[in-house]
C-alpha cells in the first residue's frame, strides 16, 4: 500500500483512538475542485464505513460555474427538476490521512443516483472511469502523470482578494528556473506542500523552480488514470490550503499576467498490457521505436487536439496562454524533446510514452485524461498515424495544425465533434458543452479592466 494511505479498519482504529475526528467525504465538481462535506469520526463509525450509508449533496454541485453560480441550459439538474440530490459513495480505495489538517482524514467518492444508486453520468470522475473501461475491454490498461505549475505570491488569499487579485509580489523577483539559491528561499512553503502530499498517499518525484518569477512545479508519481486524477486534485487542493496556513496565496490559472509565462499541466501517458505489467510502447525493431499501439495513441491525439481542445481549456482565461516563444504549444505536432511541439516522445523502454504539453494548469484532470484516452483510443482502433517527427521551431511552421486561438473556436469544434458524441455519450457531451458555453456567456456579461483603460477616455 503507498504510505499515507489508510485501509477501513485502519481508520476505524484511528477514530477509536481519537487520532482521527473528521473525515472529508469528498468528490470532484465540473471545475475538478474538492467538493463535500466534513464528517466527524463516529458518524463514519455509526453510518458511513464500509458503505453502511452515503451522505448526500445537492444535484446542482455538476450545475455551477467556478463561483457557485447556477447556470442555465443542463438537462441533468435544473430549476425545473428542483435540484434534488444525488448520493456520495466513499471509494474505500481512496481513503488516505491529511497530514496537514489536524485528526483529519479523506476519502474521494463515487456520484450516483439517490433512489435507484446507478452512476452519475455526467460526475466528472465517472466520465474518466468509463473511459478507463473502454480501454480495458480493449485489452489495454494506461498509466497517466500530471506536471502542475503554480506561481507563489506573498500576499494573504484575504489580502490578494481585497487587492482585487492585481499588483500581487511575486515570491521570487527573478526568474527561478532550476534555481536553487532563490527555491531555497521558497523552501519553506515549497517543503511543506511537498512533503505534506506525499505523506498523504500522494506520491512525489520533487520540485523546482519554473520559468517565471515565484512560479514552482511539484512532479507526482505516475499512477493509473482515475488514481492520478485523484492525486492531481488532492495536491491542487493541499498546496492552497497549506499556503493559506503560511498567508500566502498561489494561483494554478492558465496565464495570470500577459508579462509573465503560462502555467502548465503536462500530462504523460502510456499504454499497457491488460494487467499492467507491461508497457506495449516501445519497440524495439520499429522507426522512433514507436510500437503500432504508440503510433496510434499519439495520431488519435493530434487528429483530435482541436475537437478536445476545451477540454484541455476550459476557460477563456486558458487560450491566453497559447503565445508563441512562450513555452506553451500552439502547434499539433511531435517530436523528440522538442517543447515547441505541442506532443514530446520522452523516456526508453518501459518509461516510453507520450508528453502532451496542450493543457493548462486550470484543467479538471479527469475531464483532460478522459478527452486523451477517447482520443489515443481512436487513433489505435482507426490506425491513425502521427506522421514524422517534427524538426525545428514549431512556432514558426505556418503547415502545422495549431490548437484553437480562443475558446470561441475549440467550443465550436467540441459541439461538432462526433467523436466527443461517441465516446462520451449524448448526455454528457451536452453537459460538458454547455459548461464550455456558459463559461464564454458569462464572460460576455463582464467589463474587464483592459476596456476601461482602452476605451473610457478614447471614444
Amino acid at each position: 500500500m503507498t504510505p499515507g494511505m489508510l485501509t477501513a479498519d485502519e481508520l476505524d482504529d484511528l477514530i477509536f483512538t481519537g487520532a482521527v475526528d473528521t473525515v472529508l467525504v469528498v468528490f470532484p465538481d465540473l471545475q475538478g475542485r474538492l467538493m463535500g462535506k466534513r464528517v466527524t469520526g463516529h458518524f463514519w463509525l455509526e453510518q458511513m464505513a464500509r458503505g453502511r450509508e452515503p451522505i448526500h449533496a445537492c444535484n446542482y454541485l455538476l450545475a455551477v460555474d467556478s463561483e457557485m453560480n447556477v447556470v442555465p441550459g443542463y438537462r441533468y439538474a435544473n430549476w425545473d427538476k428542483g435540484y434534488g440530490d444525488f448520493a456520495l459513495v466513499p471509494d474505500l480505495a481512496t481513503l488516505r490521512r491529511i497530514p496537514w489538517l489536524e485528526a483529519t482524514a479523506f476519502v474521494m467518492c463515487d456520484v450516483v443516483d439517490e433512489l435507484d444508486g446507478s452512476p452519475v453520468e455526467v460526475s466528472p470522475r465517472r466520465i474518466l472511469q468509463r473511459q478507463v473501461q473502454r480501454a480495458h475491454d480493449l485489452g489495454y490498461s494506461l498509466k497517466f502523470a500530471s506536471e502542475l505549475e503554480f506561481f507563489l505570491f506573498r500576499e494573504s488569499p484575504e489580502q490578494a482578494a481585497k487587492q482585487g487579485f492585481a499588483n500581487l509580489t511575486p515570491h521570487s523577483d527573478v526568474i527561478e528556473d532550476y534555481h536553487i539559491l532563490q527555491t531555497t528561499r521558497d523552501e519553506y512553503l515549497i517543503r511543506a506542500i511537498r512533503n505534506g502530499v506525499d505523506r498523504a498517499g500522494v506520491p512525489v518525484e520533487f520540485s523546482k523552480g519554473e520559468a517565471g518569477r515565484g512560479q514552482h512545479e511539484i512532479n507526482l508519481v505516475y499512477s493509473d488514470p482515475v488514481e492520478m486524477a485523484d492525486r492531481h486534485v488532492i495536491y491542487k487542493n493541499a498546496a492552497k490550503e497549506i499556503a493559506s496556513q503560511h498567508d500566502r496565496s498561489i494561483t494554478f490559472m492558465a496565464k495570470y499576467s500577459m508579462e509573465e509565462v503560462g502555467s502548465s499541466c503536462h500530462v504523460h501517458s502510456s499504454v499497457w498490457d491488460a494487467e499492467g505489467e507491461r508497457s506495449v510502447m516501445w519497440d524495439d525493431n520499429a522507426p522512433e521505436h514507436l510500437s503500432p499501439v504508440f503510433r496510434g495513441w499519439m495520431g488519435g491525439q493530434i487528429a483530435c487536439g482541436r475537437e478536445f481542445a476545451w477540454l484541455f481549456a476550459p476557460t477563456v482565461n486558458s487560450f491566453k496562454r497559447y503565445q508563441p516563444e512562450s513555452w506553451a504549444p500552439t502547434a499539433l505536432a511531435w517530436s523528440h524533446d522538442n517543447r515547441t511541439c505541442g506532443f514530446r516522445v520522452v523516456g526508453h523502454g518501459q518509461s516510453y510514452r507520450l508528453e502532451s504539453r496542450i493543457p493548462g494548469a486550470d484543467v479538471n484532470p479527469y475531464l483532460a485524461y478522459a478527452a486523451t484516452i477517447a482520443a489515443g483510443l481512436a487513433g489505435i482502433e482507426r490506425t491513425l498515424d502521427p506522421g514524422a517527427p517534427f524538426m525545428g521551431n514549431a512556432y514558426a511552421a505556418p503547415e502545422l495544425a495549431r490548437v484553437p486561438w480562443t475558446i470561441v473556436e475549440a467550443i465550436d469544434a467540441f459541439e461538432q465533434s462526433k467523436l466527443a458524441r461517441e465516446a462520451f455519450g449524448e448526455d454528457v457531451h451536452y453537459h460538458l458543452l454547455n459548461t464550455a458555453q456558459q463559461e464564454w456567456a458569462t464572460f460576455n456579461r463582464a467589463v474587464t479592466d483592459w476596456e476601461r483603460h482602452r476605451n473610457f477616455d478614447q471614444w
